[in-house]
């Protein structure tokens, strides 16, 4: 059974064929520029070269037909025929309340999608759009809707509502969502394995900082709180989102400089966050160099980042009451070991002692690291997350009607005797 997997964005479509028997990804690539001109496939499998062709796609069905046609091209692909793929799977980044798990896609679901898109409006009308056209394009196969949004759906009202006019929530959906959803759910389950305990056991904290950072409170294995909001803007500091700030601020500068909404809006989402601070990085690599040159932005940038991480460590361990680990994933806390220790340092009085010196040694994509002191009463995790595990495994329950809720569907990743190829 071969799973393939679409995340269509605006103008591009991210693509991955895993094979469940196997349980290994046998090909992955991009189609870029879709609708915008001088288009083109990267195309990887795994032990050859890289392959990249240069095609026309004026829409996503175009950008999808050049998938299959690539996945089962004789020279370049890996697949006989698109037969041997059993069903696609499509990243929705916003499912709003409707959508608390992943489905398989007909009429109602799609709908349904449509009806929250406004929610996020730069993301879903292209995740709708590759919906269409993967059933045009594969139509005898079933479509599933994997969403970002669906593990925060635990969440209690008094940590999704804002203090705003209630209407808001009544006519428009104003709330906390969350994002990252298949990463936290896959690093807080195995954060359990690691700790020798039923996740539903467990209070965990998950720190998802990438370019997109998001961090959650997880508490007997669902969520209780997480950091992103109504939108992926709120929380923490990323490379260009602003994250929390006074919400006084945007109408203040744009009466000052004249902004519209419209500008406002890319000024906070792209040209704020590290690189808004630092005037030119967003990659913490470079801004780590910076650091060491003396570069005074970059040192400030870098300490924003890590005190702001503290503090949403100090603030779900006051939601959670007892917590059992803390979680560093994606790609900064997986390879940042300055920004975890940065961010650890000093909180010792709650229990979490780090081995300093494996700290800065971990930098990792695969292997699974406790960087806690063997007495520290909080663990400290280095957990690669991945995202596409989850996402082919709820497309193959959903197939085989196994799929249930997280907390109960029997994810391979849940046994202790699970091993990352």
């Amino acid at each position: 059974m071969d799973i393939l997997a679409l995340n269509c964005g605006s103008s591009s479509v991210k693509y991955q064929l895993y094979s469940w028997e196997r349980r290994e990804v046998i090909a992955k690539g991009v189609v870029e520029r879709v609708g915008i001109g001088d288009s083109f496939i990267s195309h990887e499998v795994p032990g050859r070269e890289d392959y990249k062709s240069e095609h026309d796609c004026p829409d996503h069905t175009v950008a999808i037909e050049l998938i299959i046609k690539t996945l089962s091209d004789a020279k370049v692909g890996v697949v006989k025929s698109m037969s041997e793929i059993s069903a696609v799977g499509h990243r929705v980044v916003h499912g709003g309340e409707k959508f608390a798990s992943s489905v398989l896609i007909d009429e109602e679901v799609l709908q349904g999608i449509k009806d929250v898109q406004h929610l996020a409006p730069l993301h879903n009308p292209p995740n709708i759009m590759g919906i269409v056209a993967a059933q045009k394009v594969l139509p005898d196969v079933p479509h599933v809707a994997i969403f970002d949004t669906a593990f925060h759906q635990t969440m209690p009202e008094e940590a999704y509502m804002y203090p705003l006019p209630y209407e808001w929530y009544e006519k428009h959906s104003v709330r906390r969502y969350g994002f990252h959803g298949t990463s936290h759910l896959y690093v807080s389950k195995r954060a359990a394995v690691l700790l020798g305990k039923d996740a539903k056991d467990c209070n965990i904290i998950t720190l998802h900082i990438g370019n997109g950072a998001s961090h959650a409170a997880i508490r007997g294995g669902v969520c209780v709180d997480t950091s992103m909001g109504l939108t992926p803007l709120e929380g923490a500091v990323m490379g260009t989102r602003c994250g929390d700030i006074d919400p006084a601020i945007p109408t203040f500068i744009m009466e000052r400089e004249g902004y519209t909404a419209k500008e406002m809006d890319s000024l906070l989402n792209k040209k704020s966050g590290l690189l808004g601070i630092t005037g030119k990085y967003t990659d913490r690599r470079d801004i780590g160099e910076g650091v060491k040159a003396g570069d005074k932005r970059c040192k400030l940038a870098n300490d924003i980042e890590a005190y702001r991480i503290k503090k949403y460590i100090g603030a779900y361990m006051a939601a959670l009451g007892k917590v059992d680990a803390i979680v560093f994933t994606a790609g900064v806390g997986e390879m940042g070991a300055e920004i975890r220790q940065d961010a650890l340092e000093g909180l010792e009085a709650l229990g979490i002692k780090i081995n300093k010196e494996l700290n800065l040694k971990t930098r990792t994509k695969k292997a699974e690291v406790e960087i806690s002191t063997p007495d520290s009463p909080v663990k400290v995790f280095v957990i690669p997350t991945d995202e596409e595990l989850v996402f082919t495994e709820d497309v193959v329950g959903i197939l085989e009607n196994t799929y249930s809720d997280h907390m109960s569907f029997d994810y391979s990743f849940k046994s202790k005797d699970y091993e990352r190829k």
